[in-house]
């Protein structure tokens, strides 16, 4: 299976074409545990439970006017099971007047990285009142990727799960994305 290590996601913060690498790294070697931690975003952005300790780092990028922003990246390797949430406060400069259509340049983007170029499911709703897409998609090697995208405002939050095909629907699967709680 591949991890998040070595499969990198994007996002398009326009579709003009603004690439922002989100590296997706998660420290070699990490043990599996047991205990679950309950993951607080950036000033309180989201909460999200996670099936053990995660990697934390900062991805520093730039918008198309060269504004510089920050994603706050939350990975975690867990047996055969791969998490990551994502958070980024977007700046001023990223038109985000349509917040599905920015989520849509996202999910297009990443689509890129997934076997035969597309995803095997999309399915746009709200959630606790904002704009989200929960999308699924094969990656090559027999890996499924499934990931929740979604807006509050200038908030752009991703959860991101990796697994063999097998392990679509775990219950560790089923508690990280339904655990996701957003704050300020």
């Amino acid at each position: 299976m591949r991890s998040f290590a070595t499969l990198r996601m994007t996002g398009c913060a326009t579709r003009r074409g603004l690439f922002i690498a989100l590296p997706l790294a998660v420290a070699s070697g990490a043990k599996a545990q047991s205990t679950w931690h309950a993951v607080r975003g950036p000033g309180n952005a989201f909460f999200v439970d996670m099936p053990g300790e995660p990697v934390y780092k900062v991805i520093d990028t730039k918008s198309p006017g060269g504004t510089a922003f920050a994603y706050h990246s939350y990975s975690l390797e867990y047996r055969r099971l791969s998490f990551v949430a994502q958070t980024a406060q977007l700046p001023a400069d990223i038109d985000l007047r349509q917040p599905r259509g920015y989520l849509q340049s996202v999910l297009d983007d990443r689509a890129q990285r997934l076997a035969g170029g597309k995803w095997t499911s999309v399915n746009w709703r709200d959630i606790q009142g904002v704009p989200a897409a929960e999308s699924i998609g094969s990656v090559q090697g027999g890996s499924v990727l499934r990931q929740l995208v979604l807006l509050k405002g200038r908030r752009f939050v991703s959860l991101a799960y990796l697994a063999p095909a097998d392990a679509l629907r775990t219950p560790e699967a089923d508690r990280f994305f339904g655990s996701l709680r957003l704050g300020a």
